[in-house]
């Protein structure tokens, strides 16, 4: 696992004394880029890591590079959908300049080669110099609603509390599709674990929501019980 090849990384870089960190204001010039052709994003994405993504698909569509900025992120996805201390490590604060740029090394290598011009190669640098990197996976995947808003898809997200079989998740897609809450698109299946909802699921559709959880419905069952007494 990537996470593994890191963290000898936190170990020598806890003993280094800490130096005051600046950051600069890369981003702003990251999509600058963009800023003299119509490559206005399909749909909003909220949060630090919406902003980040929406500046990489303004970049990436101006330089041409959707497509295999898309591929690099989707590796990327897979790489912390496979090792889930990836992400804390990459928050980790004693990490150093030098530790950084070995870190986008390792992520490069898992990209396959197919990042066009270097675009998400230059955005991770982005994110290290602004000390950003913890919050890649959200990138990923606010990158992900964005290119499947573009491509004319309607993202369809299932939660669970436990890891559910593939014909149980093809049954419900099949399910959403055949409904009215497709809109007649097609769909992309992002199934999600989640122990925290204790069983049931929440399904997302869009900007709808599902909640057929459990602890949704103890959540109701105590809001009863706290006005009825």
């Amino acid at each position: 696992m990537l996470s593994r090849q890191i963290r000898p990384l936190l170990s020598r870089a806890s003993a280094r004394p800490k130096t005051p960190q600046t950051f600069p204001t890369s981003l702003r010039s990251y999509a600058q880029a963009a800023a003299f052709q119509d490559t206005k994003p399909p749909v909003a994405v909220f949060g630090l890591d919406g902003t980040y993504a929406t500046a990489l698909y303004t970049a990436a569509a101006k330089t041409s590079s959707l497509d295999s900025t898309s591929k690099s992120l989707a590796a990327l996805a897979e790489v912390f959908r496979k090792d889930t201390k990836l992400s804390g490590i990459l928050t980790a604060p004693t990490l150093g300049p030098g530790d950084k740029s070995q870190i986008i090394q390792e992520l490069q290598r898992h990209m396959g080669g197919v990042d066009k011009g270097d675009t998400v190669k230059n955005f991770l640098k982005t994110l290290s110099d602004n000390n950003r990197l913890g919050i890649l996976q959200g990138v990923c995947e606010k990158f992900a609603t964005l290119m499947g808003a573009a491509r004319g898809e309607l993202e369809l997200t299932v939660t669970s509390a436990a890891k559910l079989d593939s014909r149980t998740l093809q049954r419900l897609e099949a399910a959403v599709a055949k409904s009215e809450y497709s809109q007649g698109k097609k769909l992309k299946l992002a199934p999600k674990v989640n122990p925290d909802i204790k069983g049931g699921l929440v399904v997302e559709i869009g900007d709808r929501t599902i909640d057929l959880s459990v602890s949704s419905k103890i959540a109701k069952m105590n809001k009863l019980l706290t006005d009825t007494l």
